[in-house]
């Protein structure tokens, strides 16, 4: 069990520490900067886009403001509220700022994500488009990284049941936990 738990603990310090850091917040600069800082410059036509009525929408097809309410929904989970909180909380302000900073740097890798998930979709057996990293992997590398898309399915299922299933469960069960520890103490 100790060999176990020194294995998580390495990995842990490269998956969370300052490599990894490094890493994406080198990325995000790269890309601001191959991209001409584009995410920064059209903030203000993607806001005016995304309030504006556009009457002409055909079957099936939703507002942008729908739109980006899905995408948030998706992105957004209970690991990011409790892990703003808990940076806040350990970090005071000065998080809050480099949070900020690392969202500015962080629209240039989303954007590029978006663009290759389009490029690269698929349609799928029943006329459904169906893309991702999975596909852009294997469709903008080619065939021979088709191993490197199916490793990262099998991450990502692997972190979406850890997310999904663990984290919201976790934080109920600490919230009954503190409920029932405050009813006790009343008595």
């Amino acid at each position: 069990m100790e060999l176990i738990t020194e294995w998580l603990g390495a990995i842990n310090g490269v998956v969370l520490g300052v490599p990894m850091l490094v890493g994406l917040l080198g990325v995000g600069i790269f890309m601001q900067i191959r991209l001409s800082f584009l995410p920064i410059r059209k903030l203000g036509t993607g806001f005016k886009l995304l309030f504006e009525r556009n009457h002409q929408r055909g079957e099936g097809q939703i507002s942008p403001f729908n739109a980006l309410m899905t995408a948030l929904s998706a992105t957004i989970g209970t690991g990011n509220i409790a892990g703003v909180a808990t940076a806040v909380v350990l970090g005071g302000p000065g998080a809050l700022f480099w949070m900020w900073i690392t969202a500015l740097v962080g629209m240039a890798t989303k954007y590029s994500e978006a663009v290759l998930a389009v490029r690269f979709r698929e349609v799928d057996k029943n006329g459904h488009y169906v893309g991702g990293p999975m596909y852009y992997i294997k469709n903008g590398l080619g065939e021979k990284w088709i191993w490197l898309g199916t490793l990262f399915a099998i991450f990502y299922l692997v972190a979406l049941l850890a997310s999904v299933l663990v984290i919201p469960y976790k934080q109920i069960l600490l919230l009954m936990y503190c409920k029932a520890v405050s009813v006790f103490q009343l008595w």
